[in-house]
């Protein structure tokens, strides 16, 4: 790919929260219609601006033809009815007959005048009261920004070849998890955002679709265009804008690296995963779509070790249904085999809200109706989800997961709404594992603190570093204002996962890490140290961290670990786990 060499190169550093490299033209996404030029036209050049709008409307029905195609081979048809319903939006007459008068009376480009007219559309949909009006906002939204990029893009070239209506990398202010859901995985390289953090669940799910990605940039230049070339630098946290010949020949040379890198690393695949000792971990994946199964399969995971089910809520209700999870949750069980998938109830709250919310946003998410005290609160939509999961349990091994425990009662009161779910399954003569294993996510101190208690509950533990960190060190982990502060280093969050592990091992059960700290290299030593023995991470990184775990002697870091928990700083064991890392297995920390 050339680089745009008229155009001065511009570096901006923010937070990588995806590895990887890459480049290509740029487009710009946002949460509402990006507004166009309101440009005057001259009378002769209505034709031409009625054969734009004709051609940009072509285009879009093709892509949404092509996205229903690619859906329905994917997921058994279950959203081609939305895109049939944005195909009737889109040759809509009474709004394209509006859209024509404005540019013929007005002499307004046919840019201006599709925009004006839909979104005039749009904001008197968001006013009515009816909910399913609303969403229909939603609908035609999607549909006019296929139609203003069809627009925009015509006519733009670059050193002489036309530029692909689909885009290579996105830049935006930010991106909602369903924004995240929606992009289309095929298509879409990488992405930056102004704001966020590493452990955002849009940074989460932009590491299980393997998509190089930053955060944090605070500000995109006024001068990036469309069509402009950008590169995202997910492993250091860089996006360079017009990059120079010199700068892709670096960028260049360290993909080959990376790619050499996870050659070497492929003789690791079909191996138990074992310290130098001989100290077998498990070490298994996560994942937010069924799409990710080949990838996890390809990667050689010992299992899923945390199935997320946002996804069902962050878009339309129709994935909610008992039908639609279950042959989900069945596809993930017959996948995994003998080692299993873990599937974590509905952990909906905090950055994930789902729409139901939005009209009453709390003052405070993270620390409201989120996790376990959600579905409790709502029992009817917790059992259709435990149903789901009980009946895919008779095809393959699953266990259960209850999110954001934080006492001893809500634990008791989510097994009894499992055995309600069991009972009515029994009445109904299907069938599923009477003896279905029953995990709790660590994740809140207080959890910590009843470790033992809960432990007689439970056949598992799975410590949820993301959210442990942050209530652990009073630090909301989607404000990039206080990052410098999330610092899952910091010597109590090191002793409330050490307590956490010997908890479980007190009470005769096994405790495992599904945060993104367990994919994180240069912890891999503490883990090994305190005797976790489970690990699920992102499956771009099970090879990477099956190698280290085979770099260390777990009784060496035994011992290494009592230095460590000796420490009083984040920053102390930070560069201790670097030290580590850097002898055991420097060809893995870029």
């Amino acid at each position: 790919m050339n680089s745009t060499a008229k155009k001065a190169e511009i570096r901006l550093e923010g937070i990588g929260v995806s590895p990887g490299i890459c480049w290509g033209p740029v487009e710009f996404l946002g949460k509402t219609l990006e507004e166009p030029e309101n440009s005057d036209i001259e009378r002769r050049e209505i034709e031409a601006e009625k054969g734009r709008l004709s051609l940009a409307l072509l285009a879009t029905r093709d892509q949404i033809i092509d996205l229903q195609a690619e859906i329905s081979e994917e997921e058994d048809d279950n959203h081609v009815g939305i895109f049939d319903a944005h195909l009737l939006l889109l040759e809509d007459s009474t709004v394209l007959n509006e859209v024509l008068r404005v540019c013929e009376t007005q002499l307004k480009s046919i840019d201006w005048a599709y925009y004006s007219v839909v979104k005039r559309y749009i904001d008197s949909l968001r006013k009515i009261a009816d909910p399913y009006l609303r969403e229909r906002a939603v609908d035609i939204e999607d549909v006019a920004k296929r139609v203003l990029k069809n627009l925009r893009w015509s006519g733009i070239e670059d050193d002489g070849m036309r530029l692909q209506s689909e885009t290579s990398i996105i830049l935006a202010h930010n991106l909602t998890p369903s924004d995240t859901v929606g992009l289309n995985r095929n298509r879409v390289k990488g992405f930056a955002t102004e704001i966020g953090s590493a452990t955002s669940h849009t940074a989460i799910m932009a590491r299980s679709l393997n998509i190089p990605a930053v955060v944090a940039l605070h500000q995109i230049p006024d001068v990036c265009n469309a069509g402009d070339i950008v590169l995202i630098d997910g492993y250091h946290g860089r996006v360079i804008l017009n990059p120079s010949e010199s700068t892709l020949k670096d960028y260049e040379q360290l993909a080959i690296r990376d790619e050499e890198l996870s050659n070497s690393l492929s003789e690791l695949k079909g191996q138990v995963t074992a310290t130098a000792d001989g100290k077998v971990v498990t070490l298994s994946a996560n994942i937010e779509f069924v799409e990710e199964l080949a990838n996890v399969s390809e990667q050689d995971a010992e299992g899923i070790g945390l199935y997320r089910t946002e996804f069902f809520y962050l878009q339309n209700k129709e994935q909610r249904s008992e039908a639609f999870q279950f042959g989900n949750y069945r596809k993930a069980a017959e996948a995994t085999g003998e080692h299993g998938v873990i599937i974590r109830t509905l952990d909906i709250g905090g950055d994930k809200l789902f729409p139901e919310l939005v009209d009453n946003p709390e003052p405070n998410p993270f620390l409201g109706w989120r996790g376990i005290r959600l579905s409790l609160d709502r029992p009817g939509e917790f059992r259709i989800q435990l149903r789901a999961i009980l009946r895919a349990s008779a095809f393959g091994k699953v266990r259960v997961m209850f999110p954001f425990i934080s006492t001893l009662e809500e634990l008791q009161e989510a097994k009894e709404q499992l055995e309600i779910a069991k009972q009515e399954l029994r009445d109904e003569s299907v069938e599923f594992d009477e003896n279905i294993e029953v995990g709790a996510m660590i994740e809140i101190p207080s959890a910590v603190l009843i470790a033992d208690h809960l432990a007689k509950e439970v056949d598992f533990f799975s410590i949820g570093t993301n959210d442990l960190v942050q209530y652990t060190t009073a630090v909301d982990r989607v404000n990039d204002r206080v990052a410098a502060l999330y610092q899952p280093t910091h010597p109590a969050v090191v002793a409330m996962i050490r307590e956490t592990v010997e908890a479980a091992h007190r009470n005769g059960i096994w405790c495992g890490i599904c945060g993104e700290a367990a994919s994180d290299l240069q912890m891999t030593p503490i883990w090994v140290g305190l005797g976790v023995d489970e690990l699920s991470v992102g499956a771009a990184q099970l090879l990477r961290s099956r190698r280290a775990i085979a770099s260390l002697d777990s009784s060496i870091c035994r011992e290494w670990v009592e230095e460590v928990s000796r420490l009083g700083t984040a920053g102390e064991i930070s560069a201790l786990c670097r030290e580590m890392a850097e002898k055991s297995y420097p060809e893995l920390l870029l």
